[in-house]
């Protein structure tokens, strides 16, 4: 069953303000955006914001929250709906043009200060338990795909998530740099980002038949380990609104 993208309470309205802040968050950083400029885009008075979220801060706090769910349960539906991506190299690839399309994800995982400003640091203090989740749910899903023979065991798991951050993060880092030989457009770069990520993380030998077929018996435990995650966010959703 797909995971329904709005929470109890939620409402057109709220969607609305959260879609300009957002929108204007991307645009001016959060320095230069008001409330005041979140309720004209979004065509309500300053008082039917504050309706919603008590400051600031709460407001756009909320707009990265909503960011995240989208992706969690994006990614969790997807490994439900086709095994296949439940395999990190297809994950990845899924990650990539996801977070190519949405900018306010974008901004939190390379951690962009012009967009963020100050709320960077409020982000890594309201949302640490979140954190502290994903990591968790990142060594269980690799033990997880250990166990069933998709992801090789020659170095430590520790080391084994590290590398695979590092290369996936190193794709948006390299998005604005000059191409070396032929360029690259998004789907491409994606496609490259699959298949580097399959050759450093694939256990040797894994073939094909194996590969379809083992993916299809943890798709579905491994779309269960990010569904705490989108829980807790709706719960802190909930903290910071009315």
């Amino acid at each position: 069953m797909a995971v329904v993208e709005r929470v109890p309470g939620d409402t057109e309205r709220m969607e609305r303000v959260l879609d300009a802040a957002a929108e204007l968050l991307v645009r001016w950083g959060y320095r230069r955006v008001t409330i005041e400029d979140v309720a004209r885009r979004a065509g309500v008075g300053k008082g039917t914001v504050y309706l919603h979220v008590r400051t600031k801060d709460a407001l756009f706090l909320t707009v990265l929250l909503r960011a995240q769910r989208r992706l969690f349960a994006d990614l969790a539906d997807r490994m439900a709906a086709e095994p296949a991506n439940a395999l990190p190299w297809r994950m990845s690839r899924l990650f990539y043009e996801r977070m190519r399309g949405d900018d306010v994800c974008r901004a939190v995982y390379l951690g962009d200060a012009d967009v963020l400003g100050r709320l960077a640091h409020e982000a890594v203090e309201a949302l640490g338990d979140l954190a502290t989740m994903r990591e968790d749910v990142a060594h269980r899903y690799f033990r997880l795909l250990r166990d069933a023979g998709l992801v090789a065991d020659d170095l430590p798991a520790d080391l084994q998530i590290h590398a695979w951050g590092s290369v996936v993060y190193g794709y948006f880092l390299t998005d604005g740099l000059p191409q070396v030989g032929a360029p690259a457009t998004g789907g491409d770069r994606g496609e490259l980002l699959e298949y580097t990520v399959r050759r450093l993380l694939a256990a040797p030998g894994l073939d094909p038949e194996h590969e379809a077929g083992t993916a299809a018996s943890v798709a579905t435990e491994a779309a269960g380990l990010y569904r705490p995650l989108i829980e807790h966010i709706d719960t802190e959703w909930h903290r910071r609104t009315r």
